[in-house]
């Protein structure tokens, strides 16, 4: 481009000119290296860090509360018996009012149902507390602690942001599913450390105060986020998440059955081994391989469910396997490999559940996939902790193997599984602007 007197004279480049720079590959690697991954361009979506800042916050807490509730019961009253009861019976009530606090989200909007449904899950760790601390009657400490299942689908709430933000970009909402459950894992490995040592180290009841606190804290944060909440839909809600959900949830049950029994089987092994005070680093290996290999798979194309159970079912028989050599080592080293094709499974299995659930009620549909993970830990803890009094804590690693086999089993023969080509599919989220 020259400027002649007056006139601007614009040269056109050469095709040799104008293809140099895409035919010489370090421009081309300079450019790759330019441009931006794809995290750092889900970041930097409006609104997007906000939000995630908050759900973090609130999302620790889960990892949290059950370990201090025990620490907390048994310290005060000396019964771990009591303890175990207490907890077990929050669980079976988040079973029963999680998925009712969803659909409530669904119908009337994250901010108004999230922050009051959080005070009353606070009101009743607070509650626990006092009836704990003043010796108060048994059932007062099962009632306080059942009040704690309000508490929202923290974890839930986030990923309906990003499916209403890239319902439009599959891709994108890959990425974005990866995170959040690398997220998981890692809230729920850091957890019940940071509640241990609270407990531990400060007083009983610092686990449940500090848990408390961070959920407000976090739920307050995320909910003031607004840009980034989804519509609420006037148009009636047709079809039933749980209708829709069917084929998969036994597969989310025996996954959970995968992971409480693998938990309990390996603190049993390793306390044998007299290494019950490194048990919690060891069992971390396992939350750090699936934290990693959940960033990395968002960072690729997704699988099929049917590969990804596939690979989990053959990587839980190496904790088996390495148990059977006696070596912790060995053992430290299976967990990390095992814990890689947690994350890939869940995502994928994830996005069948935005791939199904009717619209308008994401949450809780996944909600509904979250209560059936947790009623396999509960199943699968139980049964783990059965064979490893029976026949020793070598043998109950078949308990995980066998669990991931038949989930392998589900995916397989279940046809209601969807087609490689279709895991990819969001629910679009209707909007202001979309018909009814």
């Amino acid at each position: 481009m020259t400027v002649t007197g007056g006139t601007l004279v614009i040269t056109a480049a050469s095709p040799a000119t104008a293809t140099a720079p895409a035919a010489d590959p370090a421009a081309r690697r300079r450019a790759a290296g330019r441009a931006p991954g794809p995290y750092r361009r889900l970041f930097a979506l409006p609104g997007t860090r906000g939000f995630t800042a908050g759900n973090l916050i609130a999302r620790l807490p889960m990892g949290m509360f059950g370990v201090s509730a025990v620490m907390m019961i048994a310290g005060q009253r000396g019964s771990y018996a009591l303890a175990g009861a207490v907890t077990a019976t929050g669980l079976a009530a988040t079973a029963v009012v999680a998925p009712l606090t969803a659909r409530l989200i669904d119908r009337h909007g994250q901010a108004r149902i999230a922050v009051p449904a959080t005070l009353i899950a606070v009101l009743g760790s607070l509650a626990l507390i006092a009836c704990v601390r003043s010796d108060a009657p048994a059932w007062t400490l099962f009632a306080s602690y059942a009040a704690t299942a309000t508490t929202p689908n923290i974890g839930g709430m986030s990923r309906a942001r990003w499916t209403h933000l890239l319902r439009d970009s599959p891709e994108a909402h890959h990425t974005a599913m990866s995170f959040e459950q690398a997220a998981d894992e890692l809230c729920f490995m850091l957890g019940p450390v940071l509640a241990a040592l609270l407990c531990g180290v400060l007083f009983p009841e610092a686990g449940t105060l500090a848990g408390a606190a961070l959920l407000l804290t976090g739920m307050l944060v995320f909910t003031s986020c607004r840009a980034t909440q989804p519509p609420v839909s006037a148009a009636p809600r047709r079809g039933s998440p749980l209708r829709a959900l069917g084929p998969l949830l036994p597969l989310f049950l025996v996954t959970g059955v995968v992971f409480g029994s693998m938990e309990v089987t390996s603190i049993a092994y390793l306390d044998v081994q007299g290494l019950g005070a490194a048990s919690g680093l060891v069992l971390a290996l396992q939350a750090a391989g699936s934290c990693a290999a959940g960033l990395l798979y968002g960072t690729v194309r997704a699988r099929s469910l049917k590969t990804c159970v596939c690979a989990l079912a053959v990587s839980m028989t190496l904790p088996w396997a390495a148990a059977a050599t006696g070596s912790v080592t060995a053992l430290a080293g299976a967990l990390l490999l095992a814990g890689m094709a947690t994350a890939p499974t869940m995502v994928t299995a994830m996005s069948q559940v935005h791939a199904r659930t009717p619209e308008g009620r994401l949450n809780e549909g996944m909600t509904l996939a979250v209560t059936a993970i947790f009623a396999g830990i509960a199943v699968g803890a139980a049964s783990a902790g059965q064979v490893v009094e029976g026949a020793g804590p070598t043998a109950a690693y078949a308990v995980p193997a066998t669990a991931a086999l038949i989930a392998l089993v589900i995916a397989l023969t279940g046809r209601s599984i969807r087609r490689p080509s279709d895991h990819s599919r969001v629910v679009r989220t209707t909007t202001a602007e979309d018909p009814q």
